[in-house]
């Protein structure tokens, strides 16, 4: 009986390591899809109340340095984003990984109306937060997704 106790807890006990880092790494997906989610919407926010310094700090450093100042960044926005600049509705979809970066998809109705799927381009800064590293606007896709 002790023989199958101890390849019983052995078994039970490799079954868990192998089931735990996947456990795991499913936590930190969605601690990391939460954290994304909050800063893509602390931007929207700052965007709604024209806050350029706000908004702009939210973007990567390649980003800051594209646009030079928070004015500029904004006045882009502003000019080439409208529906992410003053959106009608905002939806959040899936957390993806593209091309080897980590990309959420956010589904916005613009002020015309017509709906548009956003895939935010996010870089994990070297402490550990994350920033964004573009937006794309896919005007024609699915909306579905």
């Amino acid at each position: 009986m002790g023989l199958v106790c101890d390849v019983v807890g052995r078994v039970l006990a490799l079954f868990l390591l192998i089931a735990m880092p996947a456990f795991a790494q499913a936590q930190s997906g969605d601690m990391d899809k939460s954290a994304i989610v909050g800063l893509i919407q602390k931007q929207l926010d700052a965007f709604q109340g024209d806050r350029a310094a706000e908004a702009f700090g939210y973007a990567s450093p390649n980003i800051q340095q594209m646009f030079g100042t928070p004015d500029n960044f904004l006045a882009m926005v502003r000019q080439a984003y409208p529906p992410v600049y003053r959106p009608r509705s905002v939806d959040f979809r899936e957390l993806v990984t593209s091309e080897g970066r980590i990309v959420q998809k956010v589904l916005f109705v613009g002020p015309d109306g017509v709906p548009v799927i956003a895939e935010y381009f996010m870089e994990r800064q070297p402490d550990g937060s994350w920033r964004i590293d573009g937006c794309r606007l896919d005007r024609g896709g699915d909306q579905s997704a």
